[in-house]
């Protein structure tokens, strides 16, 4: 899988300066080894990682090419993938027509983090390639979020895409501020959902209903999530059936947990590939009543819904 651009980078792993020495790039590697061993009374999931970042930069060779933002010589890396924007549609993968689309998916996100690339590189400074894996590693952690989130945000698109002409998707829907943006409008038979795509470089867990772990902070995504529905909800005058948070796959232990009820919908936050089963499976008490409901809820979400600016 390749790196989210909110990852933590090896040497944050490490705990070391991207300038450091090799000397004490392998005297933090050892000491780390040693404090996060299991057989020691270290953390298993500390440990791999610390294992993985010593061998993506463990070598001159190896770090340099990391550092030059490609793939290292380890035969199990993958190539670099772009995190440029998509250049256009994807090669149709089958004949079916895809869900009906509507805004621009990742779009906004896009443009904030190229005007905080620019801000952060220095106004009027060159920028050949803002989306270059070693300047952004170099990037504050917001400007990385906005990207990592970017590419959630087109990843969710792609497989709602896929479902389907029975779905209809509107993208980076506006409550009223663009900051409090809801990523993803879905409408099937088995619900209307409001859907948050997320990357937060790290593993995440449930606690009382809200998102918690090292990397979440102090962030609230389900709080803030059912505010943004309460908002779209009595501007269109209809109610969600559910709340969705996706999340990559390395970062939730299960496929999907259940988060209760949130402004009277169902909520969960899922693994990025169970959304798909997620959607047409639909939540408890998501599913809408039939043909003729969808058809009226598609007229208004149509002649309501605005896009984020």
């Amino acid at each position: 899988m390749a790196d989210s651009p909110i990852s933590a980078t090896p040497y944050e792993v490490l705990g070391v300066s991207s300038t450091a020495t090799h000397d004490e790039l392998r005297r933090a590697y050892r000491k780390l080894a040693r404090e996060t061993h299991p057989d020691t009374g270290g953390n298993a999931a500390r440990f791999v990682a610390v294992q993985l970042a010593w061998e993506r930069i463990g070598t001159p060779e190896d770090r340099a090419a990391y550092d030059r933002g490609r793939p290292t010589t380890r035969a199990y890396d993958e190539p670099h993938e772009s995190w440029a924007a998509p250049s256009g549609r994807a090669p149709a993968q089958d004949t079916r027509p895809p869900a009906r689309a509507y805004g621009h998916p990742g779009g906004w996100r896009r443009e904030r983090f190229l005007g905080l690339m620019r801000e952060w590189v220095g106004l009027g400074a060159p920028l050949p390639d803002p989306y270059d894996p070693a300047l952004v590693r170099s990037a504050p952690r917001e400007i990385r979020h906005l990207l990592a989130d970017a590419l959630a945000e087109e990843a969710t698109a792609r497989t709602i895409s896929a479902l389907g002409i029975a779905y209809t998707v509107w993208h980076d829907v506006s409550t009223g501020y663009p900051d409090e943006k809801i990523d993803h409008v879905v409408l099937g038979a088995s619900g209307l959902f409001a859907v948050l795509s997320e990357d937060f470089g790290g593993q995440v867990r449930v606690k009382g209903g809200e998102l918690i772990g090292e990397a979440v902070g102090g962030e609230r995504p389900v709080n803030d999530l059912g505010h943004r529905v309460k908002a779209l909800q009595r501007g269109l005058r209809l109610k969600f059936t559910g709340l969705v948070i996706v999340v990559p796959d390395d970062d939730l232990a299960e496929p999907i947990i259940d988060l209760g009820k949130v402004r009277g919908a169902s909520a969960a936050v899922v693994r990025h590939s169970y959304l798909p089963a997620l959607l047409r499976e639909g939540l408890p008490g998501s599913a809408l009543s039939g043909g003729n409901e969808v058809f009226d809820v598609r007229t208004r979400l149509l002649a309501g819904i605005r896009f984020v600016e």
